[in-house]
């Protein structure tokens, strides 16, 4: 089973790309900017599950 912090990571993940999409539609860079730190965030959570799981596995 996945964990939560991989789940939700790869939600913010993909939140971020939304939202860094519809701000540059839109030409708010602010809005592109909150997009690619989610993104980040999301990356960095996804990876600490990742860990995580290597960790479970292992037990």
């Amino acid at each position: 089973m996945a964990d939560h912090d991989r789940i939700e990571g790869a939600a913010k993940n993909l939140g971020g790309k939304v939202k860094e999409a519809a701000g540059k539609v839109t030409g708010d860079t602010k809005l592109q900017a909150e997009g690619k730190a989610d993104q980040v965030e999301g990356k960095v959570q996804n990876a600490v599950g990742g860990v995580k799981d290597s960790l479970r596995d292992k037990d």
